[in-house]
């Protein structure tokens, strides 16, 4: 599944390059999770001004309105002058002044909405309860300790349910309690405020290197000009289980938390 430095990677590798396009029209193949929202032909005319990332979803900001993209479990987005032909798992295309713009879903679960504005109630319903943008300045240690306060459920799980810290999925969650020294399974409310502090620099620091690396391409994602990521080569913990740890040797373990593999050193991660 993308996760946020996907998702970044993927913005950023046509942001610059639709910025100013018109668009042409826009076609719908096969229905996604969640409709449009609106008729094809309402989008034809309006100008692309930027792409922005809010968590996992991609937000296409329109002269009038916006559309937010999510990749779903399996999608992928394409840019470029030309194309081939539309294939059985295209699901939306938008031709436009400076190239199309495709997504590519074989699950379908993955989505394309249209809303007027970001109070508009389908993306308040998207994007209302998403928590700290980890790669913001308003990701504080003071609003993050506090967050995870509140919540006595496993760190891993916390991380990964978005409310306190948004789109820190399940492989930079082990990569980023692996840096910080953090067992998978202690209660988020356990941690210490110095813990805290580790906690939200290994965050930081985790995303910032996978999306240098063009995140991870585990199956089949790649960026929007159709380039592979390569964060997964440089994983401490993620998918080597039974391999030595790369600081002190010992044998990688996992472990299963809310149907989602957690991997984890029991030696650098004691408690």
């Amino acid at each position: 599944m993308p996760e946020l430095p996907e998702v970044e990677v993927t913005r950023l590798s046509f942001a610059d390059a639709i910025a100013g396009a018109k668009v042409l029209s826009v076609c719908l193949g096969k229905a996604l999770r969640w409709p449009l929202g609106c008729a094809t032909t309402q989008l034809v005319g309006r100008t692309v001004l930027a792409v922005r990332r809010r968590g996992k979803y991609l937000l296409i900001d329109l002269d009038h309105g916006l559309l937010l993209l999510h990749l779903g479990m399996s999608g992928s987005v394409r840019f470029a002058k030309q194309l081939p032909p539309a294939g059985v798992h295209d699901h939306f295309e938008m031709l436009t002044t400076h190239g199309i713009l495709r997504l590519n879903d074989p699950r379908r679960f993955g989505a394309v909405v249209y809303a007027d504005s970001e109070d508009a109630p389908e993306a308040r319903k998207l994007l209302g309860k998403l928590g700290m943008e980890p790669l913001s300045d308003d990701f504080e240690v003071k609003q993050f300790y506090a967050g995870l306060k509140r919540r006595k459920a496993a760190i891993k799980q916390v991380l990964l349910a978005g409310d306190v810290v948004v789109g820190v999925g399940n492989i930079y969650a082990s990569e980023a309690l692996f840096l910080a020294g953090i067992r998978p399974t202690l209660s988020a409310a356990r941690l210490t405020r110095p813990r805290v502090a580790k906690l939200h620099a290994a965050i930081q620091d985790v995303l910032q290197r996978a999306v240098a690396k063009g995140g991870s391409t585990l199956r089949d994602f790649s960026s929007a000009s159709g380039e592979n990521g390569y964060f997964q080569l440089d994983a401490m913990v993620y998918g080597r289980e039974g391999q030595a740890c790369r600081v002190c040797g010992t044998p990688i373990k996992s472990l299963r938390q809310g149907q989602r593999s957690t991997f984890y050193c029991p030696n650098c991660q004691k408690a």
